[in-house]
């Protein structure tokens, strides 16, 4: 997987997954009680999966109708 696909996973799932904690464990959060490993894994782990993957067919779809790559050297 190319770096920046990574990096721009890494940045999404950092947001998206701190908003979804607070708007599904927020009440449990302000209670002062941990939500279970488990599940902020999970929370950051989609997020993380979904822009990986669409990041990666944008490029392959890029790259199939263009006779130019994309992706840049690492």
């Amino acid at each position: 997987m190319a770096r920046r696909t990574v990096f721009r996973a890494l940045k999404v799932c950092s947001i998206v997954g701190t908003v979804l904690i607070l708007i599904n464990q927020g009440d449990m959060v302000a209670l002062g009680e941990f939500p279970p490993l488990w599940k902020i894994l999970l929370t950051y782990l989609v997020p993380y999966c979904v822009s990986s993957y669409s990041t990666a067919m944008l490029l392959v779809e890029f790259n199939s109708t263009c006779t130019t790559p994309l992706e840049a050297p690492a």
